[in-house]
């Protein structure tokens, strides 16, 4: 069965939207007229997703919309107001969490030398492909039917690749002649090849091999 992910399907250039899926455009439910949503609105659509994607992650998708609500500690009827379908709630799951892969690597990069934070950023992306297995049957009926806008995820994990190898090749650290979009398919061979055990102590040693191809002395 094929990945969720638009950039680890069979066919990786399907076309994405120009436009920003509606949970990524939208960080949390505006107020109405326009207001920014109070900060308890914020808190419980946050600790919503948090709760919904680990017991998606738990229960294979499985989870229901109860479930999830009695878990945040909110009525269904807050739930609804922020996410009005499951559909909804899926999507900005997956908005979220690949924010979260992408906008690390500035972070990392602040942080820690361009290879160390290329490797740290590597098992970031590695947990996010994984936990996509709870939400992946949503997901594909969402970009199937149109109902879950198909977000730029190949492009968007393949620019931040390049972001970390451009700051190590100024560095000296990583290699220059390398295009981080076959960066981007060797760390998909590796999740695809490992995703049936979803064993860290198997990926993490590919990645490795990964980073240390990527050092100037593997040329």
């Amino acid at each position: 069965m094929p990945s969720p992910d638009p950039h680890a399907a069979p066919s990786p250039d399907s076309p994405s939207s120009d436009s920003p899926s509606p949970a990524s455009a939208s960080p949390a439910s505006a107020a109405p007229g326009g207001r920014p949503p109070r900060a308890d609105a914020r808190r419980n659509r946050e600790r919503l997703l948090a709760v919904a994607r680990d017991a998606f992650a738990a229960t294979d998708g499985q989870a229901t919309l109860d479930a999830v609500a009695r878990e945040a500690g909110v009525g269904i009827g807050t739930l609804y107001r922020h996410f009005p379908t499951r559909e909804a709630l899926v999507e900005a799951i997956y908005a979220t969490e690949l924010d979260a892969v992408v906008n690390s690597a500035p972070v990392l990069l602040a942080q820690l030398p361009p290879e160390a934070a290329l490797r740290a950023w590597m098992d970031g992306y590695a947990a996010f492909f994984a936990a996509k297995r709870g939400i992946s049957e949503t997901l594909r009926a969402g970009w199937a039917s149109g109902t879950i806008a198909t977000p730029a995820t190949r492009e968007r994990i393949t620019a931040t690749i390049a972001l970390i190898l451009d700051a190590g090749a100024k560095a000296g650290t990583l290699r220059d002649d390398v295009p981080a979009e076959q960066v981007t398919m060797m760390l998909l061979g590796v999740f695809l090849s490992t995703r049936a055990g979803n064993d860290p102590e198997l990926t993490g040693p590919l990645l490795d091999l990964v980073a240390a191809a990527l050092r100037p002395g593997a040329r």
